[in-house]
């Protein structure tokens, strides 16, 4: 009868594992040649507006909707959920009714998240559900019928982004920065807003709506942020989630439209609240002092770039 063998070979003198040991450090040079050479970011820093500009100085009165009440804020529990302090909630109400209809009422909200963003956006699809909603249907993506006709194209941009920035103008009352263009997200003339039907206690029918804003692109669909915002070729990473919900609509077209009579009074503004994404490919935002990441913080600092590069024309 054999016994054990006596003193067997170390593991680290062993071939098979001097062989791993060595896979596994090529293979980690390697990675980090690629990493170096594609100039590619797995780390995503935080970026503001410029001035920490928030998203609750989007203005509460355009030339055809005015504030109803005052803005809405969570309790600290339910803001904790929400996982952003930078939010929004109010309710706009139409100046003037349609001929023949009442005024329509429509409740709106922007949150704003940057840097290494874990969570899933928080969508009407599961919280109003979780509110006590009925979900009776996604009615997918619905263009928003935008006036684009006053739009001007920057052409001041680089090749690859020739035809796909265009430049809204603030209004000329209700802001802090009248008649002024700044730039909107690539393709913003492609915008749709993803609407779910859901219906309360009651039986009445709400349409909600959503759309978002991500390191200068746009999106209908909270899967596609992730695509946009964790570009590995990007330093930064932000995305904006702007929604929208109605009961006095009765169609998700008539909220898409509604959505849009909104946004053709205030996308500029909207725009005022995220980085201008043009800037930051150029590397003339955010500024830098001292070779330090000097990012703008949301509520404090001032940048170099006011009016989110917003020009007179």
């Amino acid at each position: 009868m054999s016994g054990p063998v006596a003193n067997p070979r170390p593991l680290f003198v062993r071939p098979a594992y001097i062989a791993a040991i060595v896979i596994l450090s090529v293979s980690a040079v390697a990675m980090s040649a690629a990493i170096s050479s594609f100039k590619l970011y797995l780390r995503k820093e935080k970026i503001y507006a410029p001035d920490g500009r928030m998203v609750s100085a989007i203005p509460s009165e355009s030339a055809s909707f005015v504030r109803l009440g005052s803005d809405q804020r969570m309790p600290p529990e339910i803001e904790e959920v929400l996982g952003t302090p930078n939010y929004v909630s109010r309710v706009y109400l139409e100046k003037e009714p349609r001929p023949g209809k009442e005024r329509r009422a429509l409740q709106f909200h922007a949150a704003y998240y940057t840097g290494m963003i874990d969570t899933v956006p928080h969508v009407p699809d599961r919280c109003m559900v979780g509110a006590g909603m009925q979900l009776k249907g996604v009615v997918g993506d619905i263009p928003m019928p935008v006036r684009t006709e006053d739009w001007l194209e920057n052409e001041d941009v680089p090749e690859a982004m020739r035809g796909r920035i265009f430049r809204a103008k603030t209004q000329d009352k209700h802001t802090d920065l009248p008649n002024t263009r700044i730039n909107l997200p690539r393709d913003a003339k492609d915008l749709k807003l993803r609407v779910t039907h859901f219906e309360d206690e009651s039986g009445r029918a709400i349409y909600a709506g959503y759309f978002f804003i991500a390191n200068g692109g746009i999106v209908s669909r909270a899967e596609g942020v992730r695509l946009l915002a964790f570009d590995l070729r990007s330093t930064y990473s932000y995305y904006l989630k702007v929604e929208f919900q109605s009961h006095l609509v009765e169609t998700a077209e008539e909220l898409a439209e509604l959505a849009a009579a909104w946004l053709d009074e205030n996308f500029a503004e909207v725009m005022r609240c995220v980085p201008d994404w043009v800037k930051v490919e150029s590397g003339e935002y955010p500024p830098r002092t001292g070779g330090a990441d000097n990012t703008t913080a949301a509520g404090s600092g001032k940048s170099n770039a006011p009016g989110a590069g917003g020009t007179n024309q």
